[in-house]
């Protein structure tokens, strides 16, 4: 069996009862540390769940699996994954694979960045399409054309990082990434006086929520990761009173 189980937002206090017990259950425990972030690393999570848990990189989930997939076939196999589990295509193209082979597949969900954004006060149906700012970007432009298609939708940008290296992308980053393309394009899509919400270590005990103009925002100096950015669309007006709240 094959098992993909959700660590939640932030550190290893997230993990739901339903994942620590299925995790207790697994025969061998990965810890998948590239796709997204997570506080803990394997040593703690080992020594939480009571069960040795052996760190994944992303050659063993991209270009091993078939050795994680010849274990599942024999014995029960877990991966631990920051967040959802299903949140990276990563992991949903692993499940087919799986089941291709005829692997039972077991999927234990989690918090996530998708939904833990509804702190900001922003409604998630009224979210559209979500994109990525990867840290090699000169060439990228794709985000303000997310941004420009969402229209009046609010758009959630996530931001790359490298736990393993321990880098992280700044949202004040992103939004001198986006201000640079309208720079270049001017076609007034995200400007220094679009609204933006600065979302920093969102489940921490040092979480930093933070709307205002993209401007004005970049004088913010929030040091805790991950954080995300997002460039909201038409506001409804109890939206519109929660970021007035996130501004002061």
């Amino acid at each position: 069996m094959l098992r993909l189980i959700s660590l939640g937002l932030y550190e290893k206090e997230d993990m739901s009862l339903k994942a620590l017990e299925k995790a207790k259950e697994c025969d061998k425990l990965y810890l998948e540390i590239y796709t997204n972030f997570f506080k803990d690393d394997a040593e703690k999570l080992s020594s939480f769940i009571g069960k040795k848990v052996i760190e994944l990189g992303r050659e063993d989930i991209e270009n091993r699996s078939d050795k994680l997939l010849e274990e599942a076939k024999k014995t029960d196999v877990g991966i631990l994954v920051g967040g959802d589990c299903l949140t990276a295509t990563t992991h949903s193209s692993l499940i087919l694979d799986a089941k291709k082979q005829g692997i039972r597949v077991e999927i234990i969900h989690g918090s996530s960045i998708l939904t833990a954004v509804a702190e900001t006060g922003l409604f998630l149906y009224n979210f559209g399409k979500v994109t990525s700012i990867p840290f090699d970007n000169e060439k990228v432009e794709a985000p303000y054309d997310v941004i420009k298609q969402n229209k009046e939708m609010h758009t959630l940008c996530l931001l790359d990082l490298k736990p393993k290296e321990r880098k992280f992308m700044k949202a004040t980053e992103a939004i001198s990434y986006l201000l640079s393309i309208e720079a270049k394009r001017k076609e007034n899509v995200f400007n220094e006086d679009a609204l933006c919400v600065i979302c920093a270590g969102l489940g921490s005990k040092k979480q930093m929520i933070k709307a205002g103009k993209a401007g004005d925002l970049l004088k913010e100096k929030p040091e805790v990761f991950p954080q995300c950015l997002i460039v909201p669309g038409k506001l409804h007006f109890m939206e519109s009173a929660w970021v007035m709240e996130h501004s002061k």
